[in-house]
């Protein structure tokens, strides 16, 4: 063995141990007659001391050393005189008496420590260092944690973990899917699997009533902080259970993993909403329940009064932000600027403050008088010192705006602290959404997802009324992850691809073999898939999942470490049947 002792294990019981210690130099410094290196691997950093009067052979080798060098040193551990408290082996120091570089190293094009002066791009680039970096490397071991808790939990729950393939058949109704044309079978393409949905029902179907994997899945989408082309789900489906069943039996496994990493015991159920209540007074439907400021329809307050942008809009609604009426003229100005950002898209923001002495000022003072904004206030619940931002528009495209702009003000005020959590279940979601640029209704979630059984009756008559038995988990505005009860029942499922515009013949084409197996006694199921990079990044309190993933990819989809996606050899592409057109790219 190179060592017999890791870098972050000694401590001042074993002093005047001789030990041997190996890893990468993050930094040397000489100071006097004496040269001190910091040597560090996984497990944290040991202070070494080389002595030139002792030694000055060994000081002099000590003093070539650079950073990132690979070496194994060999000494007595002592009690260091000056101690640093701010690492574990912080109270001793190793006295070296034995030097050997094991690798040479290229200055880095970057510091490998937490506080780095290397951006993103050059991360990426260099993801391998940036990997030796304490807060990355953390990531990475709270996420191997995570995953042996989470598998530890569902197998005392009876779920077997169980793998589903990656070369699959492309369905629509979702993503764009990644293909991999066969070259075995000319002219045909597989497609890297969005989910396991179908799989795992096939497994219901097969008499495995508790099925879980960590599965990787892949989506060809546009990218952002919390999204990358490949990711992994705790994927879980279960037999014979209702929408009750699966919200409690994940409830405690998030409940669980919350008391492993955080210590955070949460004793009450979490709290639920339909997604009507969280549209309407949220504008999203994973709403951010860590700060209030819910929305308040005004729309029947603002009719009539000579201002065209209210009176012409379908919907006007608002936030009351409590201790804001002494906002300034350039800050109320900033808020408006924020909700015209393309992004965004709103044309304008209507602001009223509510002095501590109870006086108003509005924006849109000629439009209404005083005792006319009082009563918004009233209804908004607002008090003295209070600011009120109101939108007016469409109703769903107003109401996803003023969400960006609640959001703005919790962050601006420091109500969305990372270490605070708040968990809720959304349930109720429609089973279709209206598109009104194909004139046709798609699934909500997907297509195996049943209805509520109350709202069966309404799939034909009224279709856009009719609830999924759906459910989300949202933390802090984000979705955690959802799943819902699927449909089992042969008839059902047919009458869902008509309503969703299949043919019986397309059906079959894309979804045949969960069809035949439904002829076979496929019993009542539902499932669950939780976002296992987004959980990771939420305990670890990112903003990102990048830095959950070992080697993840840009916002445009690269990986710039090994420069990939890539052209390949036109040899390969002639073997694949392919030809790439000249205005490809």
């Amino acid at each position: 063995m190179y060592r017999d002792k890791t870098c972050g294990e000694l401590r001042l019981s074993d002093s005047g141990t001789r030990v041997t210690i190996a890893g990468w130099v993050q930094r040397a410094r000489k100071m006097g007659g004496m040269t001190f290196v910091d040597v560090r691997d996984r497990y944290g950093i040991t202070q070494v001391v080389f002595n030139n009067d002792t030694d000055a052979a060994l000081c002099e080798k000590a003093n070539k050393l650079g950073r990132e060098y690979v070496v194994q040193i060999t000494g007595t551990v002592e009690e260091r005189t000056s101690k640093n408290n701010n690492i574990p082996t912080g109270d001793i120091e190793i006295i070296a008496d034995s030097l050997k570089v094991l690798n040479r190293s290229d200055v880095p094009p970057f510091t490998i420590e937490d506080n780095t002066d290397g951006g993103d791009d050059l991360r990426m680039k260099y993801r391998y260092l940036d990997l030796r970096r304490p807060g990355v490397r953390s990531c990475l071991e709270l996420r191997h944690r995570m995953a042996f808790e989470i598998r530890r939990y569902l197998d005392s729950e009876g779920f077997l973990e169980i793998e589903t393939p990656i070369l699959v058949k492309s369905t629509p109704e979702g993503a764009r899917d990644f293909v991999v044309p066969s070259r075995m079978n000319p002219g045909e393409f597989y497609a890297l699997p969005q989910s396991p949905q179908l799989f795992k029902q096939l497994l219901m179907v097969s008499g495995f009533d508790r099925y879980f994997q960590l599965a990787k899945c892949f989506r060809d989408e546009d990218l952002r902080a919390d999204r990358q082309p490949e990711f992994t789900q705790v994927d879980c489906e279960m037999s014979f259970v209702e929408q009750e069943d699966v919200i409690n039996m994940f409830e405690g496994l998030v409940k669980h993993i919350f008391k492993y990493v955080k210590n955070i015991d949460f004793t009450e159920p979490f709290p639920r909403m339909t997604w009507h209540d969280a549209m309407r007074l949220y504008g999203s439907d994973k709403p951010d329940i860590r700060f209030g400021m819910p929305f308040v329809e005004l729309t029947d307050l603002v009719k009539g009064s000579g201002f065209a942008v209210m009176d012409d809009a379908e919907l006007t609604v608002g936030i009351c932000v409590p201790g804001c009426a002494g906002y300034t003229r350039k800050q109320t100005d900033e808020l408006t600027e924020f909700v015209k950002r393309p992004q965004i898209g709103a044309k304008g923001l209507v602001w009223v403050k509510i002095a501590e002495d109870g006086s108003v000022k509005s924006s849109v003072g000629k439009f209404f008088t005083d005792e006319q904004i009082r009563v918004w206030a009233e209804r908004m619940g607002a008090s003295n010192g209070d600011l009120l931002l109101v939108m007016s528009g469409a109703a769903m495209k107003t109401r996803k705006q003023l969400c960006e702009l609640r959001l703005e003000m919790g962050g601006r005020l420091g109500l969305r602290p990372k270490n605070v959590f708040a968990p809720l279940w959304v349930v109720d979601f429609p089973l279709f959404e209206w598109d009104d640029e194909t004139q046709r209704y798609y699934a909500m979630h997907h297509p195996f997802t049943a209805p509520n059984p109350d709202d069966i009756p309404l799939l034909r008559t009224d279709t856009g009324k009719v609830r999924a038995t759906a459910y989300d988990i949202v933390v802090n505005g984000t979705e955690l992850g959802g799943g819902s009860i699927r449909i089992h029942d042969s008839e059902l499922q047919d009458t869902m691809f008509e309503l969703l515009g299949f043919t019986p013949e397309k059906a079959h084409e894309q979804f045949g073999f969960l069809m035949d197996a439904f002829k076979y006694g496929a019993p009542p199921h539902g499932g669950l898939a939780l976002g296992f990079d987004r959980f990771v990044s939420m305990l670890a309190e990112l903003d990102s999942i990048r830095d959950t993933i070992a080697f993840p990819k840009n916002n445009s989809g690269r990986d710039v470490m090994n420069e990939s996606p890539s052209p390949i050899d036109p040899a390969q592409l002639e073997e694949l049947n392919l030809e790439i057109r000249p205005d490809a790219k």
